[in-house]
């Protein structure tokens, strides 16, 4: 079964220019959780100076019970991240670091070998307060300042002895410039490097493949994957990045067994409004086919598929 996490509290919301209310990420949680979303990424420890629109993660996670923590994750890039994040309370988090150094560098301000040779600390911290890591990689296929990646080097990474303990392995087309055929020949070849690990992808939406790589991705072995309500986000410090893959389009593609119309349209009215209080565009295209007059097609609100 693939796993849907909605990551609009964390990637979703890193280029907005509006603030969002502690209190309204809180309940946006709870709305999502509610409607089934089976993970959700919730913030980061990124510096707050670099990414405002974050900088009340810890707070976000102070206000959430242990079963919620137990279904959200924390985008970490230092061990010092790690233990920030558990003494809060999260028990996921997810350890990013970029495979091309010069986006490592513009990301999280050293090297990547700098941030491998972290890395079996920030394990350590994690598994020692009984949580869970992901070992994140951006810039997977392309880098903004090098170009394209070499996947070998993606393979080195995975492999390398000082990535043992991590759950999972996040594939991120960053810039959202891979096509299906490589998101595929890269997938296959990390889970063949690490079948003990599951695959997550994260893909972005910028040439207008987020669904046909995410997709790909699945089919190759990956079984979890990234979304944002109405395709929201993008990173700062990669410029050619654009919003993530929707939620919406992503779940009306994969149909998981808990995703019913009504729940569909309920997430769509979520986004909308939560787009619409950003002052952000929506740029699902699910989002438009729920709201279409097409009454004898289910998913549809003409159908008959109302909000919970």
């Amino acid at each position: 079964m693939t796993v849907l996490r909605d990551v609009t509290l964390r990637d979703g919301l890193q280029l907005t220019g509006r603030a969002l209310p502690t209190g309204r990420k809180v309940e946006i949680v709870r709305e999502l959780l509610d409607l089934g979303v089976p993970s959700l990424e919730i913030g980061s420890l990124a510096r707050p100076d670099l990414v405002p629109p974050l900088a009340d993660t810890l707070d976000v996670v102070a206000a959430l019970t242990p079963a919620e923590l137990d279904r959200c994750w924390l985008w970490v890039a230092t061990p010092r991240h790690v233990a920030r994040a558990v003494e809060a309370g999260a028990r996921n988090v997810q350890y990013c670091l970029s495979v091309s150094d010069a986006h490592n560098r513009a990301n999280i301000g050293r090297d990547t070998e700098a941030s491998l040779a972290a890395m079996p600390a920030a394990v350590e911290t994690a598994l020692g307060a009984g949580g869970r890591i992901q070992l994140c990689l951006a810039t997977t296929f392309t880098c903004p300042f090098d170009g394209p990646v070499d996947p070998d080097r993606v393979l080195r990474i995975v492999e390398d002895p000082r990535t043992e303990g991590a759950a999972d392995v996040v594939l991120a087309d960053t810039l959202g410039q891979a096509a299906p055929g490589e998101v595929a020949a890269l997938v296959e070849r990390v889970h063949a490097a690490r079948p003990d690990a599951r695959i997550v992808f994260h893909g972005h939406d910028t040439w207008g493949l987020g669904v046909a790589n995410t997709l790909a991705a699945v089919a190759a072995g990956a079984s979890m994957v990234d979304g944002a309500l109405g395709g929201l986000g993008g990173c700062p410090f990669a410029p050619g990045a654009s919003g993530n893959t929707a939620t919406e389009d992503l779940l009306f593609a994969l149909r998981p067994d808990w995703l019913d119309p009504a729940g569909l349209v309920a997430l769509a009215d979520l986004s909308a409004a939560l787009l619409d209080e950003l002052g952000e565009p929506n740029r699902s295209r699910t989002a438009q086919g729920v709201g279409s007059d097409a009454p004898a097609f289910p998913w549809t609100r003409a159908s008959g598929a109302r909000a919970r």
